[in-house]
């Protein structure tokens, strides 16, 4: 099954950063159809094809995703977005 597995420093304060990554998932509910939940320090999410988890330390955001057979093929695209994202919001 391919990952994916992006680190990113970010300047904020873990507080801040978290309230950035909750605005995130709030997005990902509305627009993919996301199902997360905070599990020790770390937002989970999953939908049928893909689950992973976004942690969020002092000084770095850190994205590891499993996707499945469906979403293999757009491994590369997924991650350009998820990098566009990550410089939107923590550059």
């Amino acid at each position: 099954m391919p990952s994916i597995d992006i680190r990113r420093p970010h300047g904020l304060s873990e507080a801040d950063a978290l309230t950035v990554i909750n605005k995130v998932a709030d997005r990902m509910r509305e627009k993919f159809d996301v199902k997360s939940r905070w599990q020790d320090g770390a937002l989970m999410f999953e939908r049928p094809g893909i689950n992973g988890k976004i942690a969020v330390g002092g000084d770095e955001i850190h994205v590891s995703a499993q996707l499945g057979m469906l979403f293999s093929p757009l491994k590369t695209m997924i991650e350009q977005e998820i990098r566009r994202k990550l410089d939107e919001h923590f550059a």
